[in-house]
């Protein structure tokens, strides 16, 4: 009964975590930052969302919470490192290589699905 309980929630929490990536992607989409990339996974980590505002690279690390503070406490120093190193492997592949422009955006998602974006987060 505990892992049915446990499986469920998890299910839920994946769900609710996948609507909040899309809602954040609909976003910059409207915005006309064109998303390239989802749930980009490196060999160190995974970046969330990836957009293009002009030449700029948009690095979007996505947190959903009941809150928007809620979801913000949920950011670790753990995570914000595996961010950086799969952005560094990530822009390998570009033309401009580790020259590329690159902005760290934080996107945090409510229950009720409205979106707070922090541009610029992070400074890389």
């Amino acid at each position: 009964m505990r892992t049915e309980l446990r499986a469920d929630r998890g299910m839920r929490s994946h769900l609710a975590g996948l609507a909040a990536e899309e809602a954040v992607a609909r976003y910059y989409d409207a915005a006309g930052r064109a998303v390239c990339a989802r749930r980009w996974r490196g060999q160190w980590g995974e970046i969330d969302l990836i957009a293009r505002d002009g030449d700029q690279l948009v690095l979007i690390e996505v947190k959903q919470s009941r809150t928007h503070d809620e979801a913000m406490s949920h950011i670790t120093q753990g995570q914000v490192e595996r961010v950086f190193n799969a952005a560094a492997e990530f822009v390998a592949g570009e033309p401009a290589g580790a020259m590329t422009d690159l902005r760290f955006d934080l996107a945090l998602v409510d229950a009720v699905g409205r979106v707070v974006v922090h541009e610029n987060f992070w400074v890389n």
